[in-house]
């Protein structure tokens, strides 16, 4: 995989408090934010977005590059890859 300079998110879709799935559809919805090759991120505190976020971006083949805690949740960093 390439190495980009910017690894921290251009954009962060605030999530915390929304139950699965719809911190996804509202990842999926603001992808088209960042250029390709550039991170978003997502926050929530859906426990179920550990397992959740990770496997949507296999299946959508955009990288999951890490989850930060935060003081409610975490936020997951996703680069777009197309």
């Amino acid at each position: 995989m390439p190495e980009y300079p910017n690894q921290r998110p251009l954009v962060t879709v605030e999530a915390v408090g929304r139950k699965c799935p719809i911190p996804i559809l509202m990842l999926a919805q603001r992808l088209h934010e960042v250029p390709i090759g550039a991170v978003i991120a997502v926050t929530a505190d859906d426990p179920a977005a550990q397992a959740d976020i990770p496997a949507w971006c296999r299946m959508k083949m955009h990288d999951f590059v890490v989850e930060e805690p935060l003081t409610r949740g975490s936020a997951y960093h996703i680069r777009r890859r197309y």
